[in-house]
């Protein structure tokens, strides 16, 4: 019996490992994207004429130096649009989803009262215009994948240094399938504790064990749930790139800098 439960161990942990493994061959060089804070939707501040994911946040990265994390999602006449919620009350005191408009009507909305509209992906890249490295959120509802095609065909014609990430375990695997080469990763959290969702698709995300179908480049985590097991075993058995959000002090910052290769900020300035 002890022998049958030694057995049962042992293959499970084995299957553990090749569940969480990520890509481990012809991995794209990571060195661009080494050296630099990123700005979580720009260098932003939604009490200024700068908020989240506006150009003129944008625009203060760039300034800075920072690179540049961004979420990017389609309006209703498919148009790739730089805004995180799927809704538009918290940023835009509007109703709906951004979905329910076309980017013309959406640029009658403004961002946190501000003069600032909803940026288009393609005008986003035309300023950036390769200056800073970008981490591209795509913001993947479920099996809607048509946002991958769309927003690959503008990011496929930027010559500047990007990598794409999602919660979405299908956008990852759309790239691994038509765009290999592209750097891709795996957003993630501990959705059990953090937020109390449950299920087993978001212990599967948490854990990270549709690594094996989307083979992520690396892995974006929650900061404050550093020490995950399977995390962790990414990092520092397969030597996954380890990017950590969202970072909103120095003292965050300084205590996390072992557990984690990239940081993305805001609420704060980085010390250099």
């Amino acid at each position: 019996m002890t022998a049958f439960f030694l057995t049962v161990t042992a293959v499970i942990v084995i299957l553990h490992f090749l569940a969480i493994m990520p890509r481990m061959m012809h991995k794209p060089d990571k060195r661009p994207f080494q050296g630099v804070f990123y700005a979580h939707r720009g260098l932003h501040d939604n009490e200024s004429d700068a908020p989240e994911n506006s150009m003129k946040a944008f625009q203060k990265a760039v300034e800075y130096g920072y690179g540049i994390e961004l979420d990017v999602q389609l309006s209703k006449d498919k148009i790739p649009v730089i805004f995180h919620d799927f809704t538009l009350k918290r940023v835009c005191g509007r109703e709906g989803k951004v979905s329910d408009y076309t980017y013309e009507e959406l640029q009658g909305f403004s961002l946190y009262g501000s003069e600032e509209k909803i940026p288009k992906l393609e005008d986003f890249l035309l300023m950036v215009n390769g200056k800073v490295p970008l981490i591209v959120e795509l913001k993947v509802e479920w099996t809607d994948l048509s946002l991958c095609p769309l927003a690959d065909g503008i990011l496929g014609g930027y010559h500047g240094v990007y990598c794409i990430e999602s919660f979405n375990p299908l956008a990852l695997i759309w790239y691994r399938k038509n765009r290999n080469e592209v750097m891709r990763g795996q957003l993630s959290d501990a959705f059990l504790q953090e937020e109390g969702v449950k299920g087993i698709l978001y212990f599967a995300l948490e854990h990270m064990l549709l690594n094996f179908l989307t083979k992520p480049d690396f892995i974006a985590y929650n900061h404050k749930y550093y020490w995950t097991l399977s995390r962790q075993i990414c990092k520092k058995l397969y030597r996954n790139l380890a990017v950590a959000w969202t970072i909103k002090s120095q003292k965050d910052l300084n205590a996390r800098r072992k557990d984690f290769d990239l940081f993305i900020f805001d609420s704060f300035i980085p010390e250099k």
